[in-house]
């Protein structure tokens, strides 16, 4: 790698920071671990300037950094997540269309392509591998730009992606194929997902049945600590009902929903009455316009980057041990 001795340039890597998030983010899942290892590229450069190092391309430079130290963060993520309690999803990156100055830039400017389902389908393959595909297939990058990011030669990049493309086949079955980008298609995405939890709010089963694709998926991730779905729930009267109930739950406890974008798809973000985040719900919608996957994150541990976190949702100490 290379780093430049020129103080603009230093100057300059600042505005690389909504890339380095994203690439960070992909690798890791998780908004606290992307940041870290963001605020690490950064301190790699710092490094390797005060230590005379010649960079011909920053870009090129931090990209590779924060990839590597991906790579290497990865080992002892699998590890934690081996014992994790419940279905496994990402942290969720919220932008608000009307309150733009609520999230980091980085985080609003995620890429599309980011959503809960790839990266879930993330999870499946090696650290490397995860790279490889993350870097072609997500972020568009070219045979020799992933073999310098990854230090692996073209030939072999080229291997690992066709075995991560057999592994997702064989594990994901459709879902290995890379979730197309909605922004296009924002507006009415958005619409959709009003009017979907406005119906299981009303409680009409038989118009939210009609909302639903045959193959809808509802997952749901409380880490334990959470009340949440212990495992994902593919029948859709099962989801209906199932959302119908937890509309009603957020209506008992007073919480409000509020538009958002989660990871790129459209979605809701719930408040209790005090203003405290109770769970961060996602949708994935088909071209036909019906919705295919729901992913609801509950966990207070992925939720702390989005405000206080409410405790009304939270499993009380008996409820933990019944799992």
């Amino acid at each position: 790698m290379a780093v430049s001795t020129d103080v603009a340039d230093v100057t300059d890597a600042a505005g690389y920071r909504p890339l380095l998030f994203s690439i960070a983010y992909g690798m890791t899942g998780s908004v606290g671990d992307a940041e870290d290892l963001v605020q690490d590229t950064f301190l790699n450069l710092t490094r390797a300037e005060q230590a005379g190092t010649t960079v011909t391309n920053l870009k090129a430079y931090l990209t590779t950094s924060v990839t590597r130290l991906g790579i290497n963060h990865l080992g002892s993520a699998r590890v934690r997540r081996e014992t994790y309690v419940g279905e496994w999803l990402p942290e969720p990156v919220v932008a608000f269309a009307d309150r733009p100055g609520d999230a980091p830039a980085e985080h609003a400017e995620l890429a599309d392509s980011l959503s809960m389902a790839f990266l879930v389908m993330l999870e499946a393959l090696s650290p490397v591998e995860r790279a490889v595909f993350l870097l072609r297939e997500a972020f568009g990058y070219g045979y020799p730009e992933v073999a310098e990011l990854t230090g692996k030669s073209e030939a072999n990049c080229r291997q690992i992606l066709t075995r991560a493309r057999k592994h997702l086949a064989a594990g994901a079955g459709a879902g290995a194929d890379v979730p197309p980008p909605l922004s296009a298609r924002r507006a009415e995405g958005d619409e959709l997902a009003r009017r979907f939890f406005a119906v299981a709010a009303g409680g009409d089963l038989e118009e939210l049945l009609g909302m639903l694709a045959p193959e809808v998926v509802l997952h749901g991730d409380g880490g334990g600590k959470a009340r949440a779905i212990g495992r994902s729930v593919s029948d859709p009267l099962q989801v209906a009902k199932l959302l119908v109930s937890a509309m009603r739950r957020i209506a008992e406890l007073g919480a409000s929903l509020v538009p958002a974008r989660v990871n790129g798809r459209p979605g809701m973000v719930a408040y209790d009455g005090e203003g405290r985040v109770l769970n961060v719900l996602a949708l994935d919608v088909t071209e036909d316009g019906t919705v295919r996957e729901i992913h609801a994150v509950a966990n207070p541990d992925k939720l702390g980057h989005l405000g206080e976190v409410s405790d009304l949702g939270l499993r009380r100490p008996r409820e933990r041990r019944m799992r």
